[in-house]
């Protein structure tokens, strides 16, 4: 199957999910300099879920760039990522009207769990694919080391732990689990996966870690 039909279609994906958390923003009511201010959560959640669903686009980039081939399987994989990142303007419009009425609460820590959970299926999703792509033969390079490999699959389970624990502390203290959902979006933007060298032993096959 042609990869850059897979890709192109993602990159579409990516960019309407990308595109509906701006139209959960709505111009306030009333004074606008008070309505604006009060607004400060919804800013909040829309700049943690741009920041989560672009690297996760650039992770996606970052994997498909050694993918050789694409089969059905990888495919489904990758429509299940797709199906979770375009669900994410949903709790981040929940998530950013509940922070405006209170920080703390019930309510708010409910929301705030929620919108991990989705968080938590957007990571289960990219895992997915790239655990198919590493251990089916012939889908990603061969020509990747692995100490490469170990690298990468370092880099990816940090986000799959971030994300359970920042959602376990959305029970207790939900702004501070939102707060761990941005550094670990930070992370990613400065933690890239390094660019294999000529010097990699190549492995004799791609699922080595």
């Amino acid at each position: 199957m042609d990869r850059s039909r897979t890709e192109a279609f993602s990159d579409g994906v990516f960019a309407v999910a990308i595109t509906l958390l701006v139209l959960n923003l709505h111009a306030p009511e009333g004074d606008l300099r008070e309505g604006l201010l009060h607004m400060w959560p919804a800013y909040l959640a829309y700049v943690v879920s741009f920041l989560s669903i672009g690297i996760m686009w650039m992770n996606h980039h970052a994997v498909f760039r050694h993918v050789v081939r694409v089969d059905r399987a990888l495919q489904l994989a990758n429509l299940l990522l797709l199906m979770v990142i375009v669900a994410v303007p949903f709790p981040t419009d929940l998530l950013g009207r509940q922070l405006a009425h209170e920080l703390h609460g019930g309510d708010t820590a409910t929301v705030t769990f929620v919108y991990g959970l989705v968080m938590i299926a957007m990571a289960a999703g990219f895992s997915l694919v790239w655990w198919y792509a590493v251990l089916r033969p012939g889908v990603i390079d061969a020509r990747l080391s692995r100490e490469w490999l170990r690298r990468a699959n370092f880099r990816f389970s940090v986000g799959a732990a971030g994300y359970l624990a920042g959602t376990a502390l959305a029970l207790w203290e939900p702004l501070l689990s939102l707060i761990l959902f941005g550094l670990l979006s930070l992370y990613y933007a400065f933690e890239h996966l390094p660019t294999p060298s000529s010097d990699d032993t190549p492995s004799n096959s791609p699922a080595g870690s």
